[in-house]
């Protein structure tokens, strides 16, 4: 093997096993977010509309969906990523994870193909300067539009919209999804924010930041069980970004350096819940979410 290919492959290796474990470390006590100091003066959702909207269920679209989806079930191995199908236990917990944070203002579709009320928001979306969302904003509806993650997948949150799009039924990665929104939430330049995550590094500071948030919430206000699944999910995920880094897709050895050392890790990390959680600081009855 020569020197560049080894040197890549040690790189890669040791970028993600520094990075997850960056994002294994949990945050204690898990901080809900201090709308107080926000400004929103603008809201993206008109009174009265709801939060979630659910598309409605097409067997050929989303059959269809699902196959399209396999790779990612493979690579994640998790027969949920990309199913087109959101159970209630899994809006239920974004549901929580939102009103716990004040997030009443972000929309969340489940598999929900919706460019027409997609562009509304993006006008109404004050949050984020105009200027951004009549460029990149309009980049990223047209994208969202032509290529659906009605049938291709991709959970995302778009901050030119406020917009969470969940196509897989897995708690952990709505949390992560719902973490983004908090992360935007926090910050004053949002279309800036947004801007950087055309840079390979920001987007892993941005991925772990997300992951780290849903990690932590599940820590302190969900079960074990569901914290183990965020280890088992989330840190593959994270090595996706960083295999990604070094070119090639999923096709290239480099994406699976990433992605095999998140496994590991993951899995490492899932097995010392049950003895971590001894030590977990009390959690007060009425800061627990309802779900």
């Amino acid at each position: 093997m020569e020197r560049p290919v080894l040197w890549r492959l040690f790189s890669s290796l040791s970028l993600v096993s520094i990075l997850l474990g960056c994002a294994s470390c949990v945050s204690i006590p898990y901080q809900r977010l201090d709308r107080a100091s926000l400004t929103h003066t603008f809201p993206t959702t008109p009174q009265g509309e709801v939060q979630f909207e659910c598309g409605k269920a097409n067997a050929v679209l989303d059959s269809v969906g699902w196959v399209v989806g396999v790779p990612s079930k493979i690579i994640l191995w998790d027969r949920r990523v990309n199913n087109h199908r959101v159970s209630s236990g899994t809006k239920d917990a974004l549901r929580a994870y939102l009103e716990y944070n004040g997030l009443s203002d972000v929309k969340v579709r489940l598999n929900q193909y919706a460019p027409h009320r997609e562009f509304r928001r993006l006008v109404r979306n004050k949050g984020v300067a105009w200027g951004w969302r009549y460029t990149i904003g309009i980049l990223s509806w047209l994208y969202q539009t032509i290529l659906p993650g009605r049938i291709l997948g991709g959970d995302n949150y778009n901050p030119y919209t406020d917009t969470i799009s969940l196509y897989s039924d897995v708690p952990a990665v709505a949390l992560h999804e719902g973490g983004h929104a908090r992360d935007f939430s926090g910050k004053t330049l949002k279309g800036t924010y947004a801007l950087a995550y055309i840079l390979p590094v920001f987007t892993l500071y941005a991925e772990g930041r997300a992951s780290n948030d849903a990690v932590s919430y599940l820590y302190a206000h969900g079960s074990a069980e569901k914290e183990k699944e965020a280890y088992l999910i989330l840190y593959p995920a994270m090595g996706t970004y960083v295999g990604g880094m070094f070119g090639g897709g999923a096709l290239s050895p480099w994406y699976y350096a990433g992605v095999i050392p998140g496994h590991i890790i993951g899995r490492s990390k899932a097995a010392h819940v049950d003895e971590d959680r001894k030590w977990r600081p009390p959690v007060i009855e009425s800061e627990i979410p309802k779900e």
